[in-house]
This record gives C-alpha cells, sequence and structure tokens, in this order.
C-alpha cells in the first residue's frame, strides 16, 4: 500500500439513533473529496440511480468520487482492499452496528499496519436528541459515548427546546471532553469530523481494558410470498413497536400494485416511503415482503412476529 495515510472517521451510536443519515450526508457533501463509506448494508444508503457510476467486487461507486462497500467478516481485510484501490480513497468512514461497543473496533483499528496507512481521526457517536435523558443510563449506549471525540445531536428538528437543554447537560456530564454538536437531518460540518490538514498526525488514543462479550440482542427475519395490506400492516407494528429496538425492510403492498415501499422503525417512530420503481419482487424470486427485526432477547418470539404479520399478507383471490 502507498500513498499518504487515510484518516478514519468511525461512526457509533444507538440503534436508530441516525448514524446513516450522518453517513448519507458526509457522502453527498464531500465536495469532490473521495470517501469511502465502510456499512453494514447498501440498503440504508441513499444512493439514487442517477449517482451511481458503476460496481465491482462489492463496491459501489458514485459519481461524486465517493465509494460504499459492505461490512462484511473481518474489518481489516476490508480496509486493506479499499486502501489497495486506484484512485485511492482520501478518507474512509466507517458504520458501526447499532449494538456494537467501539472499543472492540478501536482496538482493531490501533493494528500497526492499517494505523500508518489510515489512522483513526475521528470517533463520532450520533444521539437522538428526541431520547429522554435517562436514556443514556444505558450501558452500550454508554460505552459508546465513552470512545467518543464528537457527539452529534441528531433529529433535533423533532425535539423541544427543555428537552435538547436537558439532554445537552446529561451528555456534557458523561463526556465532557467531547466536541458537542447538532446534525438536524444528519447534516454535521465535516470539518469537525475530517482534518483540514491531511498530513497532520493523528494523536495516540486507548481502547481501554477489553470487556466481556454480552449478547443483548438478536435480529429476527419474517418474509412473505404475497403483498401485504397496508393498513393491517400499520396496525400490527403499531401493537409490536413497544417491544422492538430497530426494524426495517420493503414490502409490495395490495393497494398500489407493483409499487414496493420502504419500511423503517427506530426510536419508537415508524416511517413507510414509496420506493422508487424497480422489478417486481416476483420477477426476481425475492418474496413480497423482507423486513429485519432487532430486539432485546426475549421480548419476542419470531412466531408472535408472524402472527401479528401473517394478518396483513392478502389472501389468494377467491379465498
Amino acid at each position: 500500500m502507498t500513498g499518504g495515510p487515510v484518516p478514519i472517521v468511525l461512526v457509533t451510536g444507538f440503534l436508530g439513533a441516525g448514524k446513516t443519515t450522518v453517513v448519507n450526508h458526509i457522502l453527498a457533501e464531500a465536495d469532490g473529496r473521495r470517501i469511502a463509506a465502510v456499512v453494514n448494508d447498501f440498503g440504508a444508503i441513499n444512493i439514487d440511480a442517477e449517482l451511481v457510476a458503476g460496481a465491482s467486487d462489492g463496491v459501489v461507486s458514485l459519481a461524486n468520487g465517493c465509494i460504499c462497500c459492505t461490512l462484511e467478516g473481518d474489518l481489516l481485510r476490508t480496509l486493506a482492499n479499499l486502501l489497495r484501490r486506484d484512485p485511492r480513497p482520501e478518507a474512509i468512514v466507517i458504520e458501526t452496528s447499532g449494538v456494537a461497543d467501539p472499543a472492540d473496533i478501536v482496538r482493531n483499528l490501533m493494528d500497526p499496519v492499517i494505523w500508518r496507512e489510515a489512522p483513526l481521526e475521528t470517533v463520532l457517536c450520533v444521539v437522538d436528541a428526541t431520547a429522554a435523558a435517562g436514556g443514556l443510563e444505558d450501558p452500550l449506549l454508554r460505552a459508546q459515548l465513552r470512545m467518543a471525540d464528537v457527539v452529534a445531536l441528531s433529529k433535533t428538528d423533532l425535539a423541544d427546546a427543555a428537552g435538547q437543554r436537558s439532554i445537552r447537560m446529561a451528555l456534557a456530564a458523561l463526556r465532557p471532553a467531547a466536541v458537542l454538536v447538532e446534525a438536524p437531518e444528519g447534516r454535521i460540518p465535516l470539518p469537525v469530523v475530517l482534518p483540514e490538514d491531511p498530513a497532520r498526525p493523528p494523536r495516540q488514543r486507548e481502547a481501554g481494558p477489553r470487556r466481556p462479550r454480552i449478547d443483548r440482542f438478536e435480529t429476527l427475519s419474517w418474509t412473505a410470498e404475497a403483498p401485504l395490506s397496508l393498513p393491517r400492516f400499520q396496525a400490527a407494528i403499531g401493537r409490536l413497536a413497544s417491544r422492538l429496538a430497530r426494524a426495517k425492510g420493503m414490502f409490495e403492498a395490495v393497494e398500489q400494485p407493483g409499487r414496493s415501499f420502504l419500511f423503517q422503525l427506530a426510536g419508537g417512530r415508524a416511517t413507510l416511503a414509496p420506493m422508487t420503481q424497480g422489478p417486481e419482487a416476483s420477477a426476481t424470486g425475492l418474496p413480497r415482503a423482507r423486513i429485519v427485526f432487532i430486539l432485546e432477547i426475549g421480548r419476542l418470539s419470531l412466531e408472535e412476529i408472524s402472527v401479528e404479520l401473517g394478518q396483513c399478507v392478502a389472501l389468494p383471490a377467491g379465498r
């Protein structure tokens, strides 16, 4: 690997805090800088068809010079592959899972070979401004804040003034060394997270003691081979929402044949948005409905989810 050092920005934060929205903003505002984004999946990244220049080797290239790749397998191997690309990225943004303690990732990024080629510049923790200040007591969120150089308050446009003051005071007490900025709709000033002088060596950091891994969350997937009823689906999600940490997926709707909807649930708020017209799932061999749920272990079973969502599946004609 040759060339100057490529700074890394590590984006952490709890499920539904708005990490992907921040990554979307960084890519959109790259201003000619070649930025590589390493994410858990492409599905949530806002890659409009007209911005895609091409795809190869698991990497999507954007017309503005940025690229995206999925975080699969070994992180260090993924980074090494990115650093071998020609042209080389000028910065790398890594979006962690919302259930990950970033200390483990920081420890991996301190590998001497990676540090020499791609030093960790900033750990950015995204915090939902609409969350109650008491929610900061969550041990996982505290672990994420503990590593943060910058804390970005997302969804400030949805939070009232009193709630924002409360959460700001709590964050200042929990992580006084971090820079606190607002990031409505993911808009974070790039100079806060990326160096103005790429040649400046980043500070060394300590990942802290290794902590025992605690399996707290699980992922459940549900699919259906027929379209769903929109009002029934909304009602079912309303009954399930209080026991879910995060959910996302896509499905075809009975009420709008041939149209797929993107569903997301984060922070207790659910959104439905029509997707850009594309091939129907039936034409690609995929299920007509595909939804992933993230929740604390034991809060719900796949059987319970299937019972609720099974009532939303359209019955065949004549039944």
